[in-house]
């Protein structure tokens, strides 16, 4: 059956739910199959919908019973982002997810893997040939090492449907981390003073190098099945806009992965407005239940500005990045790297490309996957366990992290202050939002340190809340 006809399930159950006493019991598969018209496999997908909102619960030879905890139906004030748009001033400080932590804290707030994610022994050794090649006395190209220039487009190449050119290894210019890509997309691409369309929430990374562009932030409301396109249209026609900023593929901080038929919707959209979209694939190596699929695949006409980063993946020591551009773009792009960082350290570059062209480096691919599907698992079992009023909305295919909604009579500043004053470090939503927030969120990382601390951090949030 359909993803339609699971949503329609769920939503039918919630309405049921809303009115139901708590322990009341469902009715039982077989029934709801037969009430619904659907499979038994679709029902059990909308019932696994239902338990990761913490709204039931099953009990295994019984059946599936409610909450006798749950959180109310939340409301949607999402509308008001585009209604708003962007307040003009926002502050700068060290952000949440790049705090140190000390050795003896829970850390659910951290943007990057932990340490046992990464390719160690590949880094090490990449690091060391490339130290005694010739690498460490050369200056690259401007562009890039034209190897790494090559890898960067056969990864994206490999995606394009029949009809579609992949990309040239020219397109490529290589950069020293994805927040330098971002800065010079936005500056190159849209210009101080102009608007650039941003979904709300977001990398709160593009929200800082979009203001320190001196770009015009406009918002456009955002979930975990991605924008509207409706309201994106709504959103070119209003302010003229040329640019928009997505991450179509596990999006930070909701998770979103968007289904085909809405990455047609977007593209068609930017084409019919003469616009570029800046798509940040951040997340193409974490990939968990579902792959990442670029955007940027379906695209040879250049209105697709394509960024991925390595850093996240290899290492934090390596702060790598490709931005795949054609056309004038690529230009004005290159020749913005160019007054910013000239060129980017060959030793890097060659220890990139030696760390993902090993075939060791799918092998440690393939093992990730299962490490954070079991991460995500866990902390997704334990905020059913001992946070249910903390309500998670969709459990996301890959990425790093869980998008929690809490209720919305939660003092979110105290709950974070009250976790972090017990031994747990917590990064509030309101961080992701280029406007204000539209309900208090916390954004959880289940790739940080000590995955079997994640209960016992969640049991705490769960204290702060009740």
């Amino acid at each position: 059956m359909s993803n339609d006809s699971s949503a329609r399930i769920t939503e039918g159950l919630r309405e049921w739910i809303a009115t139901a006493p708590a322990g009341a019991k469902l009715p039982s598969t077989r029934a709801l199959v037969s009430r619904y018209g659907a499979s038994p496999v679709t029902v059990q997908k909308a019932l696994r919908a239902l338990a990761a909102q913490g709204l039931v619960e099953s009990r295994p030879g019984v059946g599936t019973f409610v909450r006798a905890v749950r959180l109310a139906r939340p409301n949607d004030y999402g509308w008001q982002t585009a209604a708003l748009g962007a307040p003009q001033q926002r502050t700068f400080g060290l952000h949440t997810a790049l705090r140190s932590p000390p050795n003896d804290m829970i850390a659910l707030h951290s943007g990057y893997p932990d340490r046992e994610l990464l390719p160690e022994r590949l880094v090490r050794a990449a690091l060391n040939r490339a130290a005694r090649g010739e690498a460490a006395v050369s200056r690259p190209p401007a562009a890039g090492l034209p190897d790494l220039q090559a890898w960067f487009a056969a990864e994206l190449g490999s995606h394009a449907p029949a009809g579609i050119a992949p990309p040239a290894p020219s397109d490529v210019v290589i950069l020293p981390g994805s927040q330098s890509g971002l800065s010079s997309a936005f500056r190159s691409l849209v210009g101080a003073g102009r608007p650039l369309l941003i979904e709300s929430p977001t990398y709160w990374g593009a929200i800082r190098a979009a203001e320190q562009a001196g770009v015009e932030v406009v918002p456009v409301p955002s979930g975990v099945d991605g924008p509207d396109p409706r309201e994106l249209a709504r959103a070119f026609e209003r302010t003229g806009a040329r640019v928009l900023y997505a991450q179509p593929n596990f999006a930070n901080p909701t998770g979103a992965l968007w289904s085909s038929d809405l990455a047609e919707q977007v593209l068609a959209t930017v084409r019919r407005y003469g616009a570029f979209l800046v798509e940040d694939d951040w997340a193409q190596d974490f990939g968990i239940d579902a792959e990442s699929t670029p955007l940027a695949a379906r695209d040879d006409g250049g209105h697709v500005v394509y960024l991925r980063s390595l850093t996240k993946s290899v290492s934090p020591a390596v702060r790598i990045a490709g931005i795949v551009a054609r056309g004038p773009a690529r230009e004005r792009i290159l020749a913005d790297v160019q007054s910013e960082s000239m060129y980017v350290s060959a030793v890097l570059q060659a220890a990139a490309l030696d760390v993902v062209t090993q075939p060791a480096w799918r092998t440690h691919l393939r093992g990730l996957r299962h490490q954070l599907a079991a991460r995500r698992d866990l902390l997704v079992e334990a905020l059913r366990e001992h946070a249910p009023t903390a309500y998670l909305e969709s459990i996301p295919r890959g990425g790093l992290n869980l998008w929690v909604r809490l209720p919305d009579t939660a003092d979110l500043p105290r709950v974070v202050r009250g976790c972090e004053e017990a031994g747990v470090l917590l990064a509030p939503g309101g961080e992701w939002f280029p406007a204000e927030p539209t309900a208090p969120y916390l954004r959880l990382n289940y790739a940080g340190p000590n995955p079997g601390t994640f209960p016992e951090g969640v049991r705490l949030l769960g204290r702060a809340l009740d």
